[in-house]
């Protein structure tokens, strides 16, 4: 009796290309044979399917022949050999129990090539032809600024040590005007080939050259200033802007701005954590300035004007007449910019009406007649 794969995997017929993914990977790590709970039998039947279904040709194959020919694919084949056949960029894995092996077609290595390498001890190199440039490092600094320079932005610079192309050689490693041979071990391809043990068996698995880092050329003398290696420790100064309206915490990233990649390749980024220093005057929160502002009785009562200094200046704020404690008064677009987008924030007052004390006779004899009248 054929397997249904969209049941192995547990997808339904109409599930897209990234569903049967995902579900090949959550399978795959629950049943790997490394795991303690591992399942040999289970986790090959998982691959079998996904080979078919991850495949447009083969799944629409697979879909139109179907159970009823009880397994048989094109040309008379069962299914498990038909993937295993027709297994595309696949690594073979050899049980060597039984001379058998088994094709595990990893289809886009960039989606799937984090679940096995943690299984293999290191990622799967590309089999596909030609050097894959390793991006540089990402770095991380940490950035102090003070509160109006969060608020209104600021233009700064940094300096920091990092890996940098030789301006010598321009990243070759060679010195100037020197012998340019084929390297030997990788025959100018910039990989090679090697065998590693696994669960499995024998893997072949393709790595960079070690004598020529991925170049394909040896220089016959290497640059002195970076010993051959293509990049150099410097520091630099790095000009950074910090926009306006920056919160505490916020990280801003500099793309190609981190360390320079093996060989002079493409660079990391960097990434400036903003720390405000701390500061009483106002209280910030997200975009909006937030303040208590303490008013006596009959101002509360009668109304009025008062000036209140906001972080763009001073404002006049109006108090409405008969204001309770507690009550919310907002200037609106007195707060602090949004970052990367137009608008501010606003400044929030908070009423607190004062209750006199150390009262005159005067001042008493005026409240109890305020009294009488029923105010």
């Amino acid at each position: 009796m054929s397997k249904d794969y969209y049941e192995l995997l547990g997808v339904t017929k109409s599930a897209s290309q990234d569903e049967i993914k995902k579900a090949f990977r959550k399978l795959a790590h629950k049943y790997h044979p490394d795991k303690s709970n591992g399942d040999d039998k289970k986790f090959k039947e998982i691959n079998e399917a996904y080979q078919v279904l991850s495949k447009p040709e083969k799944r629409k194959q697979y879909d139109q022949f179907g159970q009823s020919f009880s397994g048989a694919g094109p040309g008379g084949m069962n299914w498990q050999d038909f993937a295993r056949a027709n297994s595309q960029g696949g690594f073979d894995f050899n049980q060597g129990s039984n001379g058998q092996s088994a094709n595990f077609d990893f289809g886009d290595l960039g989606d799937i090539e984090d679940l096995f390498s943690g299984i293999f001890g290191g990622g799967f190199s590309s089999a596909r032809g030609g050097a894959r440039s390793k991006k540089g490092l990402d770095l991380e600094v940490r950035l102090v600024i003070d509160f109006k320079e969060a608020v209104f932005g600021v233009k700064k610079e940094i300096e920091i040590e990092k890996d940098v192309v030789c301006s010598s050689c321009g990243g070759s490693g060679g010195a100037q005007g020197s012998k340019i041979d084929v390297c030997s071990k990788c025959q100018g391809s910039g990989f090679v080939e090697i065998l590693q043990r696994s669960f499995f068996g024998a893997v072949r698995n393709r790595q960079i050259c070690p004598d020529c880092s991925g170049r394909g050329k040896i220089y016959a003398k290497k640059c002195k200033e970076c010993s051959g290696q293509g990049i150099v420790k410097k520091r630099v100064r790095i000009p950074i802007e910090i926009p306006a309206g920056a919160d505490d915490s916020v990280t801003l990233k500099m793309a190609g701005q981190g360390q320079v990649g093996a060989n002079g390749t493409i660079a990391g980024d960097l990434y400036i954590r903003i720390n405000i220093q701390p500061q009483n005057k106002f209280d910030r929160r997200g975009d909006d300035i937030f303040e208590e502002m303490n008013i006596g009785f009959t101002q509360a009562s009668l109304g009025g004007k008062i000036k209140i200094t906001t972080v763009h200046g001073d404002v006049d704020l109006k108090i409405p007449a008969g204001i309770q404690s507690g009550s919310v008064l907002k200037l609106s677009g007195e707060g602090v910019p949004h970052m990367n987008r137009r608008g501010r924030g606003d400044h929030l007052i908070k009423v607190v009406i004062e209750t006199p004390k150390n009262l005159s006779r005067k001042q008493k004899k005026l409240l109890e007649e305020l009294q009488g009248e029923g105010i």
